[in-house]
């Protein structure tokens, strides 16, 4: 948001310096102020002190200096210094919340002033309007204020005014006008030296791509304004709000949550500030799944807002408890009146949260059967301007889909799911990194969920193919948008890879805490990078049943699709598409879990309990594992090759357990769309084979000379030569690929799994600067199958990270294995490969060579081939 000072003729720089440099305008003040000067100058002086203090968050004291400079503004008998200070003092009163007498003190200087100068008060009147929400008498304030200014040649307050009024353009949904003003502003400031606005200015930019739904344009510009912030010494509150803003519009619910906790945390004493801290951190907190937080922070804020009489922030902060409410599962009519009646009221406030508030309305009034009174509320929920970002149209049409939905208009609803979900699309690909896309595909889940429950309703097996289609693993069809010659990007990874290896060598605090530092650069680095052109070209590539259908063949898909907690399975088998209900997909995850731990036992060779008794048998564990996930659809497989999709929460399966499935080959995808363009990719004119060889790897090394003496011809990267940059060169463009290294999953951060080289360990953010993944990739260490589920149907880990850049094939594990144990499977693996299989048929074949040794058979059902 942007601020107000003031100005005056005599020690003419003083004034200026305040909101420029606060720290050095309250020294040079008190030290005029030491001599004694006349009340003119004093009184400069005192206002000069006021407007440092209040930028630096002392309100308090910042009004006792503004007080005094009022006196001796009066004392001076200069009615135009008086009229300046009046302003300053009545905007700083407007800002500590106390609006009456500051919009008094601001109509008496407006009174008291003539040319520029009424320009000057003009806008310091539009600040304090601004805050109790009346935009439109704020932007006729500006108008005028600018007009003035403009002819009396004085760009620093223009620029100021300017700055005003495309915030306001802003708030009214003028993106457009708001970033010509912001640009206008930006230009004066640094032409007249103004640091500290030119950074507000900035930030202001930086809300203007938020609006326009360029999040991390956004990111990159409050990045910048932080940084010119803390240059002149200022921690800006404002700056914190907007960056929740973004982060939350991304997808990033707990990094905004943190973020807004500590705002709240280091405010002083400005009330106005704090109110909107404490409802940004409501917002995040109800983003972020705790109603109860939100709540809490909600009442705090709605309380601090009545006694500034700011019935806008109030009003909004009502919502936001009422949402709490809902999200902890209150329901009834009572809340529906409560609801209505706050919608009505951001409605007649303009505010931007109305939608959202009718849409709760709808919901509402449906759960308690009032269908007149949730026509009413979604009709209004679905109302949106062609110029709104692409997730404002999102919740739009979702209100229009639930409307259409309630009314039995079928052809309605799915028209609104698909265009609420290309609104998602364009929302997406604007973003250059892959964590936010995948993110990204959460606001469109309850659009798909609509779509997916009508197919189920009318039990029609291929629109439930098409619908699961639509909005699962989108994240992955677009390649990452990462420079591979990023100079920066790479030294930062270089120097993660360095403190991490010093970190396995030796535990250390200091180590610890630059890991995380360096990890948050990275991260940070990557979700600011635009989205380049390819970003569009291959988020217009939409998914063909036909298509599928033809590029089968004789091979069958089963496509694991999850709605309302129950899996269906659809099976695409010599051109005929069937559904079969399996059950409920707890039971089928509680499967997966006693699979895996069934496994792991198995890969330290530890088949027994402490009791001594074994348990059930893998070949038990796994006919269990398949009637869980599987259903009546095995019997449906024959003998033909399977592509398996499941949902992203039953990604870590070792399919190769179920019985029916053990013998074949098997390749998982997260989506249909994801095996067709993996088979589109065709294989490089350079046969280049890439073996390579991390630390700690007794029998790994075994493993790779081996796989050395079948590939003579291959590239060997071991012992010292086995580095991060060298083996992102030679995997570039490679024909096959084979890394025996340990592996990391991280939950916490899927992005910063890795591989662990002799420097340090190679992540994501790694694999993505590759120009093109190799064509067919093993990765034969423990858990580098693992990926976290995220957004609608996403996936964000190791092995996921290489499908859109290109990779056909990759064979990984999901459950941790046994190293000496997997390398005859390995080499067994790689001879098929050389006589012509596919990776998948090749690792079948290979398994079947395990048979009667139980840890070897372990290992074997822990490796999944991915892609096609």
């Amino acid at each position: 948001m942007p601020t107000a000072g003031g100005s005056a003729g005599a020690v003419e720089n003083l004034l200026p310096l305040a909101l420029s440099r606060p720290h050095d305008a309250i020294a040079s003040a008190r030290s005029l102020l030491a001599g004694a000067p006349p009340a003119v100058e004093a009184s400069i002086a005192y206002q000069a002190w006021g407007i440092g203090l209040r930028q630096l968050g002392d309100v308090s004291t910042a009004v006792r200096r503004l007080r005094t400079a009022l006196r001796l503004a009066e004392q001076s008998g200069r009615s135009e210094r008086q009229a300046d200070v009046l302003a300053t003092l009545g905007a700083t009163l407007g800002r500590a919340g106390r609006s009456r007498e500051g919009l008094a003190r601001l109509d008496r200087a407006v009174d008291l002033s003539r040319g520029a100068l009424t320009g000057r008060v003009l806008l310091r009147r539009a600040d304090v309007l601004l805050v109790l929400g009346r935009h439109r008498e704020a932007l006729d304030d500006l108008r005028s204020a600018i007009t003035r200014l403009r002819r009396s040649g004085d760009q620093v307050w223009e620029a100021r005014s300017r700055n005003y009024r495309g915030f306001i353009q802003l708030a009214l949904g003028g993106t457009k006008r708001a970033d010509a003003d912001f640009a206008v502003a930006e230009k004066l400031y640094a032409a007249t030296g103004q640091e500290f606005e030119y950074a507000e200015a900035r930030q202001n930019r930086g809300l203007g791509a938020y609006a326009r739904g360029d999040l991390p344009a956004a990111l990159r510009s409050l990045d910048e304004a932080g940084r010119r912030f803390a240059a002149v010494g200022v921690v800006w509150p404002d700056l914190a709000i907007d960056r929740c803003a973004v982060l939350l519009a991304a997808g990033l619910s707990t990094e905004a949550l943190a973020e807004m906790d500590q705002a709240v945390a280091a405010e002083g004493g400005t009330a106005t500030k704090r109110g909107e801290l404490l409802f940004a951190a409501a917002t995040a907190a109800l983003a972020a799944g705790d109603p109860a937080a939100a709540r809490e922070r909600a009442e705090r804020a709605r309380r601090l807002f009545s006694a500034q009489r700011r019935e806008r922030w109030s009003v909004r902060s009502s919502m936001v408890l009422l949402e709490a409410r809902y999200q902890s599962g209150e329901r009834g009519e009572r809340l529906l009146r409560r609801v209505s009646a706050v919608a009505a009221r951001l409605d007649a406030l303009g505010a931007s949260e109305a939608s959202a508030a009718h849409l709760l309305a709808g919901r509402l009034a449906l759960d308690v059967g009032r269908a007149r009174a949730a026509d009413r509320q979604l009709e209004l929920a679905g109302r949106h301007s062609k110029d709104a970002p692409p997730i404002a149209r999102s919740a739009a049409w979702l209100g229009k889909a639930l409307r259409a939905d309630a009314r039995g208009d079928v052809r309605g609803m799915l028209s609104a799911c698909g265009r609420g979900l290309d609104a998602l699309d364009e929302h997406r690909l604007a973003m250059g990194a892959t964590e936010l896309r995948a993110l990204a595909t959460g606001h469109g889940a309850e659009l798909a969920e609509l779509a997916l429950r009508d197919a189920l309703r009318r039990d029609d097996p291929r629109r439930l193919l098409s619908w699961g289609e639509r909005w699962r693993a989108t994240a992955l069809g677009v390649p990452p948008v990462r420079p591979p010659d990023d100079e920066q990007l790479t030294g930062e990874l270089a120097a993660l890879r360095d403190v991490v290896r010093r970190l396995d060598a030796s535990p250390d605090p200091s180590l610890e805490k630059e890991r995380r530092r360096l990890e948050k650069t990275v991260r940070d680095r990557a979700l600011r990078t635009a989205a380049g052109p390819r970003g569009g070209a291959a988020g217009a590539w939409r998914f063909d049943v036909d298509e599928l259908v033809e590029a089968l063949g004789e091979t069958v898909l089963v496509e694991l699709v999850e709605v309302d907690g129950v899996l269906h399975a659809v099976v695409v088998r010599d051109g005929r598409i069937t559904k079969h209900e399996v059950g409920p997909l707890a039971a089928a995850a509680l499967e997966i879990e006693r699979s895996r731990f069934r496994l792991r036992r198995l890969a330290h060779a530890r088949p027994h309990t402490h009791s001594g008794h074994l348990g059930p048998s893998l070949e038990v564990l796994g006919a269990r594992l398949g009637d869980a996930i599987l259903g009546s659809a095995q019997d449906l497989l024959g003998d033909r090759p399977v592509v398996m999709v499941p949902p992203g929460r039953l990604q870590a399966l070792p399919w190769g357990l179920v019985p029916v499935l053990v013998d074949r080959p098997v390749n998982v995808v997260p989506s249909a769309a994801v095996w067709l363009r993996a088979r589109r990719v065709r294989p490089p004119a350079d046969r280049r084979v890439v073996l390579v060889l991390g630390p700690g790897l007794s029998a790994g090394r075994a493993e790779v000379m081996q796989l050395a003496k079948q590939y003579p011809d291959a590239t060997v990267l071991a012992d010292g030569d086995a580095t991060a940059e060298k083996v992102l060169r030679e995997l570039d463009g490679a024909w096959i690929a084979h890394i025996a290294a340990h592996g990391t999953f991280r939950a916490d951060s899927p992005l910063f799994s890795s591989l662990r080289l002799d420097d340090g360990p190679l992540t994501v953010y790694d694999f993505e600067r590759l120009r093109r993944a190799p064509y067919r990739m093993v990765l034969s260490s423990c858990d580098s199958g693992l990926a976290k589920p995220v957004g609608a149907d996403e996936l964000l880990g190791l092995s996921s990270s290489l499908i859109p850049l290109g990779a056909a094939g990759i064979l990984a594990s999901v459950v941790p294995v046994n190293d000496p144990a997997t390398a005859p499977l390995m080499l067994a693996m790689h001879e098929n490969l050389q006589a012509g299989q596919s990776l998948a048929a090749a690792f079948a074949a290979a398994r079947r060579g395990t048979r009667g040794d139980p840890v070897a058979d372990a290992a074997g059902r822990s490796f999944v081939a991915l892609g096609a």
